[in-house]
């Protein structure tokens, strides 16, 4: 047995209440005609009048109950020609309102025009400039975000970032793009910064390390030379590498620095137009790639993003969720006053309703039409007559009353006459 909501149960109600009530109408001119009958003749003039009215009442209530009954169901069960009409034609009707809508509301005129007069996007643009409201759509982003990562399997999504970072690495080759940034880099004077930091080291490793160029001049030394002067020639070779690596540090002219920017400029300048050492880059690359640490980096790439996107997205301080709710206030801010900006909108929005209504309203009709084919006949009935029943029962009381009063004026019309 079908389920009814608590609405459609009051609604069950006002409809045996009604019932009745029409019942009553019928019933009240019956009695009505069952006395004139009886005290007709002999009586005065009059009662030929109550009779015709209530017989003609009579008539027009089981008219009209006979009317409304053969719209849902066969009266008193007779298979009577042309009744029950809902349930033996419901895919008929279902046909007629799936074309009914598609032709008067899937208009793409008429859906265009309904939008460009609702101003939809002046309404969301005041809509999300509510601090709560963007908060909302934050939230529901947010959880979009957390429902399509736990629906992606991991493996396929890993394989996939594998694939497109190992092309992305592999496919292009390294030499030409090195190149123009080396190149960029010496051109703009940045690379100076860092000629400095390696004199600097370069000079303090000399300072700190004496005894260390002493001993290797020591043991370079032949065997028969005379260890005071190994000693003597170690702290010559000491004092004039730690003069030069000074020159080198204080002087930003010194020739030093000269060779290693010229050095650089031709380096860059191979690396993009030598073959030979832009096959060496591409050597370079490769081992970059098939290292252990950076094929252990690719792999965990997604478990890494994962866990990244699945906090940000839990937590409303994140600074991602951050980013998103600032950007939907001033999204929402710019469709309230930039006129440009929300006729832009309202354009796309328009041009998606009208694309879909213009391409897939038999779609939509269809979806129609195939929902009321699938609806059991005799419960369909029954939904149409409890929504409408209540209604349709003032026909019957309708019928009485005027059934009574056309009765009324023929009796005498007919009276008159004759």
């Amino acid at each position: 047995m079908e389920q009814l909501t608590a609405a459609d149960q009051v609604k069950r109600r006002g409809l045996r209440r009604m019932k009745l009530v029409a019942t009553g109408f019928f019933l009240a001119a019956t009695a009505v005609f069952l006395v004139a009958l009886v005290f007709e003749d002999g009586g005065p003039a009059w009662i030929g009048y109550v009779r015709a009215a209530a017989e003609a009442g009579m008539v027009g209530a089981l008219a009209d109950w006979f009317a409304v009954t053969a719209l849902f169901r066969r009266p008193l069960g007779l298979p009577i020609p042309h009744t029950a009409i809902i349930p033996t034609r419901k895919d008929t009707f279902g046909d007629a309102l799936g074309s009914f809508v598609g032709t008067n509301f899937l208009s793409e005129d008429v859906v265009r025009d309904k939008l460009r007069r609702v101003g939809v996007a002046r309404r969301i643009g005041a809509w999300l400039v509510q601090p709560e409201h963007a908060e909302r759509v934050t939230a529901e982003l947010s959880n979009v975000v957390k429902g399509a990562i736990a629906v992606l399997r991991d493996d396929d999504v890993q394989a996939i970032v594998e694939q497109a970072v190992v092309r992305r690495l592999t496919d292009r080759p390294w030499g030409p793009p090195l190149g123009r940034l080396l190149g960029q880099v010496l051109n703009d004077g940045a690379h100076h910064k860092l000629v400095d930091l390696m004199c600097d080291r370069a000079y303090d490793w000399v300072r700190d390390n004496h005894d260390r160029i002493v001993g290797l001049v020591s043991e370079r030394s032949p065997v028969w030379s005379p260890k005071f002067m190994d000693s003597l020639l170690g702290d010559k070779v000491y004092t004039e590498l730690l003069n030069f690596a000074w020159a080198v540090k204080t002087d930003e002219d010194h020739p030093m620095r000269k060779a290693l920017d010229q050095f650089l400029i031709s380096f860059s300048a191979d690396l993009q137009h030598d073959p030979a050492t832009m096959r060496r880059a591409e050597a370079v690359k490769q081992q970059v790639v098939d290292h252990p640490d950076v094929q252990r980096l690719i792999g965990s790439a997604w478990g890494t993003a994962k866990g990244m996107l699945l906090a940000a997205a839990e937590d409303p301080t994140s600074e991602l969720r951050k980013r998103i709710r600032a950007g939907l206030l001033s999204f929402g801010e710019r469709l309230v006053s930039d006129d440009s900006m929300r006729a832009k909108v309202d354009g796309w929005l328009e041009g998606a309703a009208g694309h879909v209504v213009g391409n897939y309203r038999d779609e939509i009709t269809t979806l129609i039409t195939d929902t009321v084919e699938r609806w059991d006949a005799e419960e369909t009935s029954r939904k149409i007559e409890l929504q409408v029943g209540r209604d349709l029962q003032f026909i019957r009381i309708n019928g009485t009353v005027v059934g009574a009063l056309a009765g009324l004026a023929i009796y005498a019309i007919g009276q008159l006459v004759i």
